[in-house]
């Protein structure tokens, strides 16, 4: 008998594996399957793992979704495909998932905020349940009815439509470039808001107000823009037209409208910081490609996504998503500065 002709090696099963490391095939189930906390000892757990790899045991997933009645997929719903930030939380998601034996489905709205289509003909029977962004709400529209699982990311804690949220401290990222900018002087500021009716740039606003209201002299005009260099560039040329004193700091919602807002202060040939401060919000890696680099609020993306994914996982097994607000944190960079008259004091 030729090699081209000597038999398939029989595929490794739960028994062979249980055989090898001295346990049940229960107890194999409970460990390849994630089940063992509390149940099974640490050390019988890594022997089961470390069996099944030298076995070279794979679990025969869609058998194990017949028997559950779950497909082990989630899908991620977001804004659109293009934007730096929801490919992070996709990559944080997808990482978890995979560990637990899940793959993620990512579906963004067409329009970029805008309703989307039912992307399965019954999302119930392909689905195990979705995570989804605040600024994508409009896309679950066609997933109404399906009684699945849902996790919010970036969005109202109340809101009762969820089973378990994931935020970020946007609130307190907001209060860091406040207080950054008092501290350097500046009391006249433009705040470049996201045309985009959500939470999270609700939260934003708020906050940035908040820590404005106890400085006598601190005055705060706000103009609203869509999520894009060009409208961030219009609409903070606009306000630096405007009657009266010249800002001497402009606060924007995300980096893009900060990219647009630092071409604005060029084009009436003045210099940032010098003249006027400008800052971000993502950390973007288009933060540290525009000239000077964006001062900015850094926001953990994947870890957002590894939440998510973790609080969907939790809500399937009935236990409780992990609570309380991933924190973020103000880069300081070159697009900040004292103003002009505390500089030349200085």
């Amino acid at each position: 008998m030729t090699s081209a002709q000597q038999p398939v090696p029989p595929r490794p099963t739960s028994r062979d594996v249980a055989r090898a490391a001295g346990v049940s095939q229960a107890t194999v189930s409970l460990v390849l399957g994630d089940k063992w906390h509390g149940r099974v000892s640490q050390a019988t757990a890594q022997r089961v793992r470390e069996c099944a790899g030298e076995l070279g045991y794979r679990p025969n997933l869609a058998a194990r979704s017949l028997r559950l009645g779950r497909t082990r997929t989630a899908l991620l719903v977001v804004p659109a495909l293009t934007n730096e930030f929801f490919a992070r939380v996709y990559t944080g998601a997808a990482a978890v998932a995979a560990e637990h034996g899940f793959g993620v489905v990512l579906y963004p709205s067409p329009d970029g905020t805008g309703p989307a289509r039912d992307p399965f003909a019954s999302a119930q029977a392909a689905l195990d349940g979705v995570i989804a962004s605040s600024m994508a709400s409009d896309a679950l529209g066609a997933l109404h009815g399906a009684e699945l699982p849902l996790v919010m990311l970036d969005s109202d804690p109340a809101g009762p439509e969820a089973a378990a949220h994931v935020n970020l401290d946007i609130a307190d990222g907001m209060r860091q470039v406040t207080e950054h900018l008092l501290s350097l002087g500046h009391r006249r500021f433009v705040h470049v808001a996201s045309a985009v009716d959500t939470w999270t740039f609700a939260v934003r606003a708020q906050a940035l107000h908040d820590a404005l209201r106890d400085v006598p002299d601190a005055a705060v005009r706000t103009v609203r823009a869509s999520l894009d260099v060009r409208a961030g560039h219009e609409a903070t040329a606009r306000a630096l037209a405007a009657p009266g004193p010249r800002p001497t700091a402009v606060i924007c919602d995300d980096d893009v409208l900060a990219a647009g807002a630092c071409k604005a202060v060029r084009r009436i040939g003045l210099r940032v910081p010098d003249d006027i401060s400008v800052t971000g919000f993502d950390d973007l890696a288009l933060a540290t490609a525009v000239e000077p680099e964006l001062t900015t609020v850094q926001l953990p993306a994947e870890q957002v996504g590894e939440r998510g994914m973790a609080a969907l996982l939790a809500v399937l097994d009935g236990r409780p998503a992990e609570r309380g607000s991933l924190p973020v944190r103000l880069v300081e960079r070159g697009s900040t500065a004292p103003p002009p008259a505390v500089a030349a004091r200085s």
